[in-house]
């Protein structure tokens, strides 16, 4: 399938003919969880059945949307007497892209499975002089079926998983001409203010610190390949996988019992020795755990995520019952709580986090391997199924192709309803049969 870029343009904040322009001077300074972020672009596709509406609705429903949301359309800044990073709101824009499958129809279960080629369908963040400057940009490729798909891939460091899913409703919102909700709240400074007198009250530098647990040994072979693993539960599957981890202390979720589940299928399939040490890095949302005031709203447009790092060794891993890697998870999810994040945010005040460089501990999420590490991004409760341009809810999400072995995303559930769960999974391709096993059998994975 050859898809054609028809056009790229640039567009900008549509602020209509009553409404007042801002100033294009703004700087708003990136909190702590805006500066720990990965410094770098996520990436989504979104495919959808015709009705489609046409692309010039879709860029003036982008421009509407992007008046409420003007970060995206500016621009990363550092101060040169500080060295402190921000986002200029200079309106400069968004980069939107306009494409062709020609003849071709979209067949989602072959041109959207997660292999390299689905990088066709979101626009490239490079450009050709290595720098890109724009913190968004957008890809709708059209298909002779009337489907569309459209991608994207917008800069970390402006918001996490949940910001930009909301932008991305609000886009599909001002399309229609409906209000947007929830209102955009984008005040990054109030809200995470340190507190007086200051209270650090756990270590932060092994947490949020760089640690490059990345090992590049692969030793380049055919076997030593990354393959991403698209795998589905079933609503029966993840019942039993609860049944079973809650034997002992629960009841466990879906999210900690099938965290556990692929944490230890992954590990089997690499074969580790049992002493070897594995660590979990579980994404915890800090918009439902700051509970004191003030309290993160919903419609907060930038970063508010820390990580849970819960430990073992792969024999540990292996030999125990699923609910006890299930309880690991719980009780270091549990401690990344509103007192963690807040004594985070006064160590941060301190400047140490500037002066020592700490950065979250998945720095290079394009790295080769993650070695004995397993990294989830549990994205069942971010809304993207809930973008909507006109023609109807779209009938598939994926991320974007990242070929970390060791990463893996859970995926949202899709608007089938039929209570099955989708996960992406990124394995060398010599393990692979070993992980299927591990992962579809409840014997074998609990």
């Amino acid at each position: 399938m050859k898809i054609t870029v028809l056009s790229s343009k640039a567009v900008k904040p549509d602020y209509g003919d009553d409404g007042d322009t801002p100033a294009t001077t703004t700087v708003v300074p990136l909190t702590v969880f805006d500066l720990i972020s990965y410094d770098d672009y996520m990436f989504g596709i979104h495919a959808f059945h015709p009705p489609s509406p046409p692309n010039a609705a879709l860029e003036a429903g982008l421009a509407r949307a992007l008046a409420e949301f003007r970060e995206w359309a500016g621009r990363l800044h550092v101060d040169p007497t500080t060295g402190r990073r921000s986002i200029l709101l200079n309106d400069a824009g968004v980069r939107f892209v306009e494409a062709t499958a020609g003849d071709a129809t979209l067949d989602a279960a072959v041109a959207l499975r997660p292999t390299p080629d689905v990088q066709r369908f979101h626009p490239s963040a490079a450009a050709d002089d290595g720098i890109t400057e724009e913190l968004m940009l957008v890809q709708v490729t059209r298909f002779a079926c009337g489907s569309i798909v459209v991608g994207h891939a917008m800069h970390h460091a402006v918001g996490d998983g949940f910001a930009i899913s909301r932008f991305l409703v609000a886009w599909g919102q001002a399309t229609r001409g409906v209000a947007i909700y929830p209102v955009p709240v984008h005040d990054r400074a109030s809200l995470f203010l340190p507190r007086h007198p200051p209270r650090v009250e756990f270590e932060h530098r092994k947490k949020e610190e760089k640690e490059n647990m990345h090992n590049n040994h692969a030793a380049g072979g055919d076997d030593d390949e990354v393959v991403i693993e698209h795998v589905r539960f079933s609503r029966e599957f993840i019942s039993e996988l609860k049944s079973r981890a809650s034997k002992l202390k629960g009841p466990y979720s879906t999210t900690q019992c099938l965290t556990a589940h692929l944490w230890r299928c992954v590990t089997k399939a690499r074969n580790l020795d049992a002493v070897t040490a594995t660590r979990l890095h579980l994404a915890v949302n800090g918009r439902a755990r700051m509970r004191s005031s003030p309290r993160v709203p919903e419609g907060y447009t930038g970063n508010a995520v820390l990580w849970a790092h819960p430990a073992t060794t792969a024999g540990e891993l292996l030999s125990e019952p699923l609910g006890h890697v299930a309880e690991l998870i719980r009780v270091e999810v549990a401690r990344v709580d509103d007192a963690y994040f807040r004594s985070l945010i006064d160590f941060a005040s301190s400047g140490v986090m500037e002066e020592e460089g700490l950065v979250p501990p998945l720095a290079d999420p394009e790295a080769a391997a993650l070695g004995a590490d397993v990294a989830v991004y549990c994205l069942l409760r971010v809304p993207f199924y809930d973008v909507d341009f006109g023609g109807g809810q779209q009938f598939l999400y994926t991320p974007g192709y990242y070929p970390a072995e060791g990463v893996v995303y859970i995926l949202p559930p899709s608007p089938v309803g039929d209570g099955s769960v989708e996960a992406h999974v990124a394995v060398f391709r010599r393990a692979v049969d070993t992980f299927k096993r591990c992962c579809f059998s409840i014997d074998e994975g609990a």
